[in-house]
């Protein structure tokens, strides 16, 4: 049994086979319909089998056990009957995702391409995950990605028991989330005119316009079709910085008076615009009618309001800037920058929401329900842990997948950090400089993949698997703490026979011996840079 991520504990019962045929059935109760739908809407398209409704005590049965946690799950696999116990309708998904494993990678075909010889192989397995929040972040503010992409996308999340999709929806190269009462933010802010090809310092365009954007009813199906699967969409709208695409919108959000807003387009650059918002009471009023929407698109906890590389050159330079400071009693524009956060972070609280945002928000600090999202390094991440604040570990340096995953030169657009396979699978998200008490508060990690160099499925397929993988284990898996100690041999022989489950999926991954021919891209850069990426 060559599970990912690894369970809790697996026995294999050899001579315990459960063979499936047109008889078999599927039970389950009402408060697990949803894996119950999932269960058979897949198994039936992979096998033929009908999986029709049965008695309790047969067939494949789905139970719900209170004695649980919610995403735990127990699989008891005897000859006639498959029981899986679960905490709940979370931990009932889970298990159904690891019942479609137990029946090998042609399990995860939208067509059967046999139909006999199916068998659930005899097992005892408990499972439970490690973390909460097991999430990816998916950035389509640089580049759209097309809704049935996003679709597929939160499906090979589910398949891997990761629960959060970080949807980067707004930044200076695009806006993608509709708001009906300001709807320039998608008619004009949605669309740039071109695009940089390549690392920034290569000042190459493409000549092509980009751009779109997702409707509210496409975020609700969204939303709907990821919470089927048990995974949640965290929406993020980046402010004060990374605002560029909606001063172009609407210029009033801009600092008129040092800059001809007005004369903005969607940034066609890659890296950090210096043009962000003002912070004007009309502004943070702006900015309220825009999460107003958001909210009621995103039943989410959380609500990601960014908070980083938020340039202060025109503050300093600002009149209405420096009275904005002077009028607040503030020492300086990282007050103002901070402000602003405060201010978001109240009203979300407000309304049951919590804030969560890049480690910069940190800095003049939050409401107790803030939470951080931890990215340049572990520092960040350390510090709001000690001060009782929840945190997502996401660290740049071992975490983000639109970094190169090797160091030869035929690697597409190699930017950043080399990170292997291996590298992601001996990440560990909890430092060990935290205390007990303090290492509560990592409520989990998270892989981010940053789109400005992704432009389609296909290249986030090659820099997200098999890496996104490994970090699924390191999420949901109780692997050692000291990395040296995780046996990494036996992922990758596990690994192994995912891949022909991910080949069956038609996910692109990069092989174990570089990139695929249409990804080789030798001389576009020269020489790999190393260090840090263009942005985050």
């Amino acid at each position: 049994m060559d599970l990912i991520p690894a369970p809790s504990s697996a026995v294999r019962r050899p001579d315990e086979d459960y063979p499936l045929d047109a008889a078999t059935t599927l039970t389950a109760p009402p408060a697990l319909a949803d894996a119950e739908r999932w269960l058979r809407t897949t198994l039936s398209a992979a096998t033929g089998l009908p999986l029709g409704p049965g008695r309790p005590g047969s067939g494949i049965e789905l139970v719900e056990d209170r004695t649980l946690a919610a995403e735990a799950y127990r699989i008891t696999v005897r000859p006639g009957h498959a029981l899986l116990a679960a905490g709940g309708p979370a931990g009932a998904l889970w298990g159904a995702q690891t019942l479609r494993q137990l029946l090998g990678p042609d399990a995860y075909r939208r067509s059967p391409l046999r139909r006999e010889g199916w068998v659930l192989p005899g097992a005892d397995i408990a499972d439970a995950p490690r973390f909460g929040w097991r999430g990816a972040l998916l950035d389509v503010a640089r580049h759209f990605l097309p809704k049935s992409d996003v679709l597929r996308f939160v499906d090979l999340l589910a398949a891997h028991k990761l629960n959060v999709l970080h949807l980067h929806l707004t930044d200076d190269q695009g806006w993608r989330v509709e708001i009906k009462r300001y709807p320039r933010l998608t008619g004009r802010g949605a669309w740039r005119e071109r695009s940089m090809v390549g690392y920034r310092a290569g000042q190459r365009r493409d000549d092509r316009p980009h751009g779109g954007y997702y409707t509210q009813d496409d975020l609700r199906e969204i939303v709907a079709y990821a919470a089927a699967r048990g995974v949640t969409v965290v929406p993020e709208i980046d402010l004060p910085g990374h605002t560029q695409a909606a001063v172009s919108a609407y210029p009033e959000l801009g600092n008129t008076d040092v800059v001809d807003t007005a004369a903005l387009g969607v940034w066609t650059d890659w890296g950090v615009s210096h043009n962000v918002l003002n912070a004007s009471e009309e502004t943070l009023r702006f900015f309220e009618g825009v999460l107003e929407e958001v909210l009621e698109l995103f039943p989410s906890e959380f609500i990601h309001l960014g908070g980083d590389e938020c340039p202060k050159e025109q503050w300093k330079d600002s009149a209405a800037a420096q009275a904005r400071i002077r009028e607040l009693g503030l020492a300086n524009e990282d007050e103002l920058q901070s402000h602003l956060i405060r201010h978001f972070d109240g009203w979300l609280a407000d309304r049951g929401r919590r804030l969560i945002g890049w480690d910069e928000i940190l800095e003049g600090g939050l409401a107790p329900g803030a939470a951080v999202s931890s990215w340049r390094g572990f520092g960040g991440g350390v510090a709001a842990a000690k001060a009782g604040h929840d945190v997502v570990m996401c660290p740049e340096q071992h975490v983000y997948f639109d970094h190169r995953q090797a160091d030869g030169p035929d690697e597409p657009i190699p930017v950043g950090f080399v990170r292997t396979l291996e590298d992601v699978y001996r990440f560990e998200p909890v430092p060990e400089q935290l205390d007990e008490a303090a290492a509560r508060h990592v409520i989990g990690t998270q892989a981010n993949l940053w789109s400005e160099f992704m432009d389609s499925a296909r290249d986030i397929d090659y820099r997200a698997f098999p890496r996104l993988v490994a970090f699924a284990e390191v999420a949901w898996s109780e692997l050692p703490a000291e990395p040296a100690e995780r046996d990494f041999a036996g992922f990758e022989q596990r690994l192994t026979t995912h891949l022909r489950a991910l080949d069956a999926l038609g996910v692109e991954y990069r092989p174990a011996d570089g990139p695929h021919p249409w990804q080789r891209r030798p001389g576009v850069l020269g020489r790999p840079i190393e260090g840090p990426p263009p942005v985050r």
